[in-house]
């Protein structure tokens, strides 16, 4: 019986596989180490695809902004460099100190990533097979809920610090 059982669930499991949630990735960290998404369960964050020579860069004066007006209440920020629009410099050492002398950058930071195609990390992966979500741009920016789950997403015009993305924020705050 467990051998049926067994095999009742692989079926079952490949028919109707269980979702996944933006908590369940990691990435690497421009830092060193490892970023793991699951660490922030219960917070709400906002993920952003970035490159450092762009029209679009200067938004990462607010997205640093964002992340220190909100931080203390839970937010987290996580940039996501990526040369997937070759944008991008050359390598994490230069990103890392473009973004920090340039804006003050301190909030977490990936390596270069790819966010398209079929070398997308599988985070961006996952909001591509799972939600239709793909960054057209640099500086798209996905908010996830605390629970893990896809709140919104908001293209590159949209301002970090505009209304309808700090209304998202704090909304979710409010009911965390």
């Amino acid at each position: 019986m467990s051998t049926f059982l067994a095999r009742l669930f692989v079926c079952v499991s490949l028919l109707f596989p269980v979702a996944a949630a933006a908590g369940d990735y990691v990435f690497d960290s421009i830092d060193g180490g490892q970023i793991d998404m699951a660490q922030w369960r219960g917070k709400p964050v906002l993920v952003v695809n970035t490159a450092s020579i762009c029209a679009f860069t200067p938004q990462y004066e607010e997205l640093q902004a964002l992340y220190d007006t909100y931080r203390d209440r839970g937010l987290m920020v996580l940039a996501v460099p990526s040369n997937d629009f070759r944008q991008e410099l050359d390598s994490e050492a230069e990103v890392a100190e473009f973004c920090e002398l340039t804006y003050g950058i301190d909030m977490p930071m990936t390596t270069i990533t790819h966010v398209r195609g079929d070398a997308a990390h599988p985070f961006y992966a996952w909001l591509r097979d799972s939600h239709g979500f793909e960054p057209r741009w640099n500086f798209n920016k996905v908010l996830i809920g605390p629970d893990g789950t896809l709140v919104d997403t908001f293209g590159s015009p949209v301002r970090p610090r505009s209304g309808s993305i700090t209304r998202s924020i704090e909304a979710l705050l409010a009911a965390g």
